[in-house]
């Protein structure tokens, strides 16, 4: 069998990564003389890693990240109130895999959403799911769900998210049914799945934001315990970042 038709026979089988290899492997004289075990396990690693790229890439789309950022670009300096040490560990996403929530809160321009679409972009990285959404959005989007009878099927498609991102959380007033949709998203995601809730109140302050007593309590017991806080503050990242006039 030559080697045009080794590749077919990959391709044929689904085996892209392998296929692209075995490419490189007959044009490249520095396999040429590799044992069949040394050039079987570099197909299968090249295979492997083909599989996570389109993976990663798939989870990506999915997430809608509002910003492709990533962990080696968060700015660390002084008077943001980041802790290097809080950031690496909850970078390692272990907080997701225990199904445990985050906090992030912080004054206008603070990177809140920058911060926390490194986080979505971190946990993807890890093999697990990510959406993104702002949360007035997503509460529009259940409301019209309700009146099209679709509100199950809405509400299944986020479940099936390890993480799911809210951003913008407190920006603007919730309706009575905007708040019991919020308190139906967090109650099914309680010990199942993981949130990031990111806003400018401070936790504190988010009882009296709700403004449901009974509402209010359901959804801060369901995260209060299992939730770690990243509390932002400093300037404006935004306007430390705009060019300046020459």
């Amino acid at each position: 069998m030559t080697a045009t038709h080794l590749i077919d026979k990959l391709r044929e089988l689904g085996l892209q990564g392998m296929a692209e290899a075995a490419e490189h492997h007959a044009t490249s004289p520095a396999y040429a003389d590799l044992p069949f075990q040394d050039r079987l396990m570099h197909l299968l690693q090249a295979e492997a890693a083909w599989r996570d790229d389109r993976r990663l890439k798939r989870i990506l789309r999915a997430a809608r990240l509002k910003i492709p950022a990533a962990v080696e670009d968060i700015d660390y300096r002084p008077g943001r109130g980041l802790d290097r040490s809080q950031i690496s560990e909850l970078m390692t996403c272990a907080w997701v895999s225990a199904r445990e929530q985050l906090i992030l809160t912080g004054a206008t321009g603070t990177g809140k959403t920058h911060l926390a679409c490194a986080f979505g972009g971190q946990v993807a990285r890890h093999g697990l799911t990510v959406r993104y959404a702002r949360t007035n959005q997503l509460l529009e989007d259940l409301a019209v769900a309700h009146q099209d009878g679709t509100i199950g099927k809405a509400r299944t498609a986020l479940a099936r998210f390890d993480l799911l991102i809210l951003d913008d959380f407190g920006l603007a007033p919730m309706t009575e049914r905007g708040k019991q949709d919020l308190l139906d998203v967090i109650d099914a995601r309680t010990r199942t799945a993981s949130v990031l809730l990111a806003g400018q109140l401070p936790f504190k302050e988010w009882h009296a934001y709700i403004d449901n007593p009974m509402v209010a309590d359901a959804i801060l017991d369901r995260i209060a315990n299992t939730s770690h806080r990243v509390q932002l503050s400093g300037e404006s990242m935004r306007r430390l970042m705009s060019p300046r006039p020459g």
